[in-house]
């Protein structure tokens, strides 16, 4: 690379393109942008590992639409794939602020809607489709697109794709698509399964890998609490929320259930206009408080994991993990929602004790200690009931037997203690004889169903 300042010029775009990119105020290229747009404009399949926020839509949006160049035919030329909805719409914007000045004609295809709208555009005529995987197979399926002019194929976010199921449906796309395409791998991780599927889904790739595996973005401060149960989360997340620094805040829950309880609960409390997504939430009602959270007339989104991706925000002041991801990875993609564009941002993690062995995990995949803090004297710390810690007890417990097959839970071994007493055999016997007896009694007076 040359030692001169980066610029979008050096890569040779058409006018149009590079007229968007001023429009949309770039004035410099990301690092994942300039290693990947010249290796995809060469014609190579591209292996992208970069995490979000690093500007890697952008990077396969900008050659995708010099390749493609303008309208012709009736049939798609290029197919992007993303796990959700969301993303999909991400991408979809990317492709309308970069091809703003052309005439390519595209369509942006999910389930949560019926399909009939999505089926006119298609045959209106179509150069790119970005689709998730179930409604593009349903689609062709039924026999309403056709691939046999595809010429590239793009997966984004790669890694979430497979955490949510999609790799049988990929094969079956892959079935069914030309065997001579160009094809570009978006992940922010590179595990087993990423790796299996680019051995299949690439040909001798090129490989960008701007940051380390799953490293989190140094504008994001990262800190913990460790708190003792449920009511303490809820207090320290209203004690948290009073400071108005946390100016336009998303908090991740691991449910549905925890997501509407938590918005209730600070609905209640006069936070500011707040929301909540997640997947039992209409389509039109998730779109709408997303566009309302951007434009800040929102300050506070609750969500589930469904929107950890494809929610491209450059304002979010903070992050609030008010349950550690049962994912890990998702953790790098929640707090990416922060932090974004150079600006700084910040992290922040509710941490239970069933929810510390996870977290020890997530530290090891982002290679650091997040730093701890003391929870506030203002915050109040109830007692933790008896049934939230034998619920915390059970799951440490199955974390222990997933990390040792020969443990048998402090259950086990508690019950087991007597057993090495020789002493206590008799009496031992002694009883079940007596409660055998009962039972005997019970069966004669025709209780027994009743209290077995």
């Amino acid at each position: 690379m040359s030692s001169t300042t980066p610029s979008f010029d050096q890569f040779k775009l058409n006018k149009q393109l590079l007229e968007a990119i001023k429009d949309a105020g770039y004035s410099k290229p990301t690092p994942i942008q300039e290693q990947a747009i010249p290796l995809a404009l060469a014609g190579h399949d591209v292996l992208g590992i970069a995490q979000t926020g690093t500007g890697k839509t952008a990077a396969y949006v900008l050659p995708l639409l010099m390749k493609v160049k303008y309208a012709q035919g009736m049939h798609p030329r290029a197919l992007i794939l993303a796990p959700t909805r969301e993303l999909v719409m991400q991408i979809e914007e990317a492709v309308q602020t970069f091809g703003k000045y052309t005439d390519i004609r595209y369509v942006c295809l999910y389930g949560g809607l019926g399909p009939k709208t999505q089926i006119e555009k298609i045959q209106e005529g179509v150069d790119i489709i970005i689709s998730t995987p179930g409604r593009f197979l349903d689609l062709y399926t039924k026999g309403n697109i056709f691939t046999k002019e595809l010429k590239t194929m793009i997966l984004d976010e790669a890694d979430k794709m497979l955490d949510m199921g999609f790799m049988g449906q990929i094969r079956a796309i892959l079935e069914v698509i030309p065997v001579k395409r160009q094809n570009l791998l978006f992940s922010a991780t590179f595990g087993g399964k990423v790796e299996r599927l680019s051995h299949e889904f690439l040909e001798f790739p090129e490989r960008v890998e701007v940051t380390p595996e799953a490293m989190t973005a140094d504008t994001v401060y990262q800190v913990k609490y460790m708190v003792p149960n449920i009511k303490t989360k809820i207090n320290l997340l209203t004690h948290l929320l009073e400071d108005s620094t946390l100016e336009r805040v998303i908090i991740f829950t691991k449910s549905r259930k925890n997501a509407e309880s938590v918005f209730s609960y600070l609905d209640r409390k006069d936070m500011g206009t707040i929301r909540v997504i997640h997947a039992n939430k209409g389509q039109n009602t998730r779109i709408n408080s997303i566009e309302d959270f951007k434009s800040g007339e929102i300050r506070i989104l609750v969500a589930t994991d469904v929107a950890a991706r494809g929610l491209d925000i450059s304002m979010v002041s903070h992050v609030i993990n008010f349950d550690v991801p049962l994912i890990y990875e998702d953790y790098v993609h929640r707090i990416g929602r922060t932090g974004r564009a150079e600006n700084d941002g910040f992290a922040i993690t509710f941490v239970n004790p069933a929810e510390e062995f996870h977290f020890q995990k997530i530290e090891e995949i982002i290679r650091m200690e997040v730093p701890a803090i003391q929870i506030p004297a203002e915050v109040k710390i109830p007692e933790t009931p008896f049934e939230e810690k034998q619920a915390y007890a059970r799951e440490i417990d199955g974390q222990k037997k997933k990390e040792n097959p020969d443990y048998k839970g402090a259950f086990h071994e508690k019950k087991a203690r007597p057993k090495s007493n020789p002493q206590a055999k008799a009496p031992r016997g002694n009883k079940n004889s007596k409660a055998k007896r009962n039972r005997n009694q019970l069966k004669t007076q025709g209780n027994y169903k009743k209290k077995g």
